[in-house]
């Protein structure tokens, strides 16, 4: 397997080279997998690392149809091979047939979704790089002469997904140009049913839905996925209490800018649930995160970057973070390194102003 490994590997980084986007560079890593991997259907998608949510998917023919039914599956009920449980496995890699005892009727995915469908196993891959998850990938068989995904290939996936997921927080994480300028948008405001279907929306709403349909090459009906993602997430939060919400999403922009999706429940008073979804520039605190991990800085790094764009003081900074102001200047001196900046006003510019509306920095 090792020579295979190998033999992939490199045509990932060709790969790289070739493409100019995360959704060309999935579309093809698809296609050549193929190569080593014999699968009838596939569906890769990256998602917000910090909420676990897709922000866009790449779905093969066969697999748009069933997607809403995939995102019910996935957030509404239990099931074998849940993403958010694979995230956080030694493995993040595992066959239906292996979690279900070759079993495959045990699912209620599989029942309702993927048999329906003509299809039958299915491998699940969490892409992980620098100890977060920036995609998912699933590869499907049909379930007519079809046969189970093999222990052989399942621990290929596995040893070829940490690659992948490289290149997809690259993608992710790479540097807008310099001249970019803050994005001036309004807010979009949608509002859809339980069953997430339109009910209103404002010009903004639909303008993004257009694009976002555009970019995964949705026809104009189809809910996009980062959409139906909030929404779910929303939807399963019903019965949480007192739980921050994490139904949104920080969505990188082919401009390099950074747009916040987002959902809650509107009513349930009445027993109509409905949905609010906010489309709207993201804001300093969600986009913080990706743009700290794209320049590499450590946790202690984050923290205190994080309170300069409050506006605290060297004196303050010290005091709530219980070290020395020595300390703090040297942090300090290895964040300007790192983000290639000669000052505080300069280092908000770079991290903030050009990324976001967002004023308050």
């Amino acid at each position: 397997m090792s020579q295979s490994l190998e033999a992939f590997k490199k045509e990932l980084e060709r790969l790289e080279r070739r493409t100019s986007s995360s959704h060309e560079y999935r579309e093809a890593m698809i296609s050549r997998l193929k190569d080593w991997i014999p699968f009838d259907a596939a569906c890769c998608t990256t998602v917000d690392p910090y909420t676990l949510l897709s922000t866009g998917a790449i779905a093969g023919e066969g697999i748009e149809a069933i997607h809403a039914r995939l995102f019910e599956y996935e957030y509404l009920h239990e099931d074998f091979n849940k993403y958010d449980d694979l995230v956080h496995r030694p493995v993040p890699v595992a066959t239906l047939s292996g979690a279900t005892e070759g079993e495959l009727g045990r699912s209620g995915r599989y029942l309702a979704v993927l048999q329906p469908a003509g299809l039958g196993d299915e491998i699940r891959a969490a892409l992980l790089a620098g100890g977060a998850c920036w995609g998912y990938l699933t590869l499907f068989r049909a379930a007519e002469g079809s046969f189970f995904f093999q222990a052989a290939e399942e621990a290929f996936l596995a040893a070829a997904a940490p690659w992948i997921a490289q290149t997809l927080r690259r993608y992710t994480l790479s540097t807008p140009p310099e001249d970019i300028q803050g994005l001036q948008e309004e807010v979009g405001i949608l509002v859809l049913s339980h069953e997430l279907n339109p009910i209103a929306s404002n010009g903004q709403a639909r303008k993004w839905l257009s694009m976002l349909g555009e970019w995964e090459q949705l026809e104009p009906e189809i809910l996009p996925s980062p959409v139906r993602a909030v929404c779910s997430r929303a939807l399963a939060e019903l019965t949480a209490e007192h739980q921050p919400s994490k139904a949104k999403i920080c969505l990188r922009l082919p401009s390099g800018h950074y747009l916040g999706i987002a959902a809650s429940i509107l009513d349930e008073s009445s027993g109509q649930v409905q949905l609010a979804v906010t489309f709207e520039p993201a804001q300093i605190a969600d986009i913080l995160p990706l743009i700290a991990e794209s320049y590499g800085l450590s946790s202690r790094e984050k923290e205190i970057v994080e309170q300069i764009s409050k506006g605290l003081s060297t004196k303050e900074l010290a005091h709530n973070l219980h070290i020395s102001t020595y300390t703090v200047q040297d942090h300090l001196k290895s964040i300007f390194t790192k983000t290639r900046v000669t000052s505080r006003r300069e280092l908000i510019w770079r991290l903030f102003s050009r990324y976001s509306s967002d004023k308050k920095a």
